[in-house]
């Protein structure tokens, strides 16, 4: 056996390494001096404290400085109201951290234990122990004994929250009943999204579809772009042609066609996606954001996913001049299912 292999033979076959045990535990001051704890119990409540007043500051700088007030220091300068929402939440954020690190440290018992690794399922009795282990974990927590810190640091929780209840003003006003009413109406003409054409029976055949708008839509543009967009979100539509026999018309909607020429909502009534994945064969077409189906050929109804409600259905006729328009706007709000509608 040369040289080399006895070496290898010599690493294989050497005893583990023996286990070294737990180190013996030490006691903090905050053990030994009931002082010492107080102090510390003290040190916490008052960072709790601190950090729900800091909460607070921020919802009263939210609504006292005002919007377009700026802030300099030196070269920078920037936003007073987002600074200071900044400087606030930060800081109360940082000082519930540090007050829960203090307190795991200087009051939770700190002893160290060891656990033989078992079998992932656990039996009864291991059941029982773990229920056993976390409430004896409660109570050397001293969450349950310490009243000061538990009752800052639930202060100091619930007025973190008032912050984000009143952030939430920020995200726009709520939707009401805005989506009841777009720019369509009776003799309002369907065109074609892109070239802005109006649309005539004869220029679609079986199985195609057509992404639209309403004619009244281009003359917002020159008048206020944010209005156009938001008349556009609404009003968008799609126009498919289906063959007549494969209709399955919704009671109430028979004159809503021309020879088998549909239109429907572009808007998933799911979260509001815009939608135009057609399947020709099945008459399905598919929202791409979470997968809600729809049958155009059986008034939109939704036949999978998490949609709650058809994509509402707007009634068509034909005007003097042979091109499609609508006989109303639409009967029912389009968009996202919002709970605002009851």
């Amino acid at each position: 056996m040369s040289a080399e292999q006895g070496h290898d033979s010599q690493v294989v076959l050497a005893e583990p390494i023996p286990d070294p045990g737990i180190e013996p535990h030490e006691l903090r001051i905050t053990d030994i001096d009931p002082q010492a704890a107080d102090r510390v119990e003290r040190q916490v409540s008052t960072m709790f404290g601190l950090a729900g007043l800091l909460a607070l500051g921020s919802c009263v700088a939210y609504f006292a400085i005002p919007r377009d007030a700026t802030v300099v220091i030196g070269p920078l300068s920037g936003n007073a109201n987002n600074l200071t929402l900044g400087v606030t939440l930060g800081l109360a954020l940082f000082l519930i951290g540090a007050g829960a690190i203090q307190w795991a440290k200087k009051l939770m018992v700190d002893n160290e234990i060891a656990e033989d690794r078992h079998d992932a399922h656990s039996t009864p009795q291991q059941k029982t122990e773990i229920i056993d282990a976390f409430s004896e974990g409660v109570a050397e927590s001293g969450f349950t004994r310490r009243k000061m810190i538990r009752r800052s640091l639930i202060a100091a929780m619930g007025l973190l929250g008032l912050p984000a209840i009143v952030l939430l003003r920020d995200l726009g006003p709520l939707p009401g009943r805005v989506l009841y009413n777009t720019i369509w109406a009776k003799g309002i003409r369907v065109v074609n999204d892109v070239t802005l054409r109006p649309i005539k029976p004869s220029d679609l055949v079986v199985g195609q579809l057509v992404n639209a708008a309403p004619a009244n839509l281009e003359p917002m543009l020159q008048e206020s772009h944010t209005e156009y967009q938001n008349a556009k979100a609404k009003a968008a539509v799609i126009v498919v042609r289906i063959e007549p026999d494969k209709i399955r018309t919704p009671a109430g909607r028979e004159n809503w066609g021309i020879d088998g020429i549909l239109c429907y909502s572009k808007i998933c009534t799911h979260v509001g996606c815009p939608i135009s994945l057609y399947e020709q064969t099945t008459h399905h077409v598919l929202c791409p954001c979470h997968q809600s189906t729809f049958d155009l050929a059986d008034g939109a109804k939704v036949i999978f996913g998490p949609a709650a409600r058809p994509l509402p259905q707007l009634p068509l006729a034909v005007d003097s001049e042979g091109y499609l328009v609508a006989q109303s706007g639409f009967t029912e709000p389009v968009g996202a299912s919002f709970w605002e509608r009851g």
